[in-house]
């Protein structure tokens, strides 16, 4: 049988923004992490229409295989009174409530100024409507990585240990060995006390070059995947079957 453990949970509420650490989740059938990719930052008019939303491509928004100075912004949103805050150097720079318009302006205001140069119009903070997330993929529900594939990476590049959050997955889990999440793709899985479908490997791009403490360059990721390993994937994507609750140290058991 095949098992492994969850050892942390992240949701990213603001694409291309920081991620929040839980301890626990409660998954819903058929919809995606929850609180995760609820905003993002568009660069320049999108064409975005939240009463038909559709999948659009990253480069639509700011985000870090662009502008990689993301990752020195940390940042929190309180789901209780919808306040999103932005954080540089220990001190915070910004912060509104992302349900009214001068709160998001605030935010918006911040952003324009500190990215100036790489913006193809005003940027504007989009609200991802019921159903919708702003995701990836099209069919990216939620992103699973065991901790020994990038630790497969990290040696791969030279190096003692590579932070896992440069591929912003939602569960990191341990026990399936180097790339066993891929031996996972159609088959269902329980987690916790959700049971998942696990969809398809998660191609990578070059925002996880950045160093996610540093907001530095300092990886060709995808050139490093594709010579080690054949391939320039890590991690899979799952939509959830049935809904139930997940926490840190429950296990993960293929079905």
């Amino acid at each position: 049988m095949t098992t492994a453990g969850i050892v942390s949970l992240y949701r990213y509420p603001v694409k291309g923004l920081s991620p929040e650490p839980l301890e626990a989740a409660v998954l819903e059938a058929g919809a995606h992490f929850p609180g995760d990719r609820l905003f993002a930052i568009e660069n320049g008019p999108s064409g975005f229409d939240p009463t038909a939303a559709e999948h659009l491509p990253k480069l639509k928004f700011l985000m870090l295989m662009r502008q990689e100075r993301l990752a020195r912004l940390k940042t929190r949103f309180d789901a209780a009174s919808k306040v999103l805050s932005i954080s540089q150097g220990g001190h915070v720079v910004a912060a509104g409530d992302l349900r009214t318009e001068a709160g998001r302006s605030a935010i918006e205001s911040f952003l324009a100024n500190s990215f100036a140069d790489e913006l193809r119009g005003p940027p504007r903070l989009l609200t991802a409507p019921p159903g919708y997330r702003f995701m990836d993929s099209r069919s990216g529900f939620l992103s699973i990585i065991d901790r020994a594939s990038v630790d497969a990476i990290a040696a791969a590049a030279g190096r003692a240990t590579l932070d896992p959050l440069r591929f912003r997955a939602n569960v990191y889990v341990d026990g399936l060995g180097a790339w066993g999440e891929f031996g996972l793709v159609g088959r269902k899985v329980r987690l916790g006390d959700a049971t998942l479908e696990i969809i398809k490997r998660i191609d990578r791009c070059a925002a996880t070059d950045v160093d996610p403490s540093t907001g530095i360059r300092d990886m060709r990721m995808v050139d490093l995947l594709e010579r080690s390993f054949g391939h320039h994937d890590c991690g899979v994507y799952a939509r959830v079957v049935s809904g139930g609750g997940i926490k840190k140290g429950d296990q993960l058991i293929a079905l």
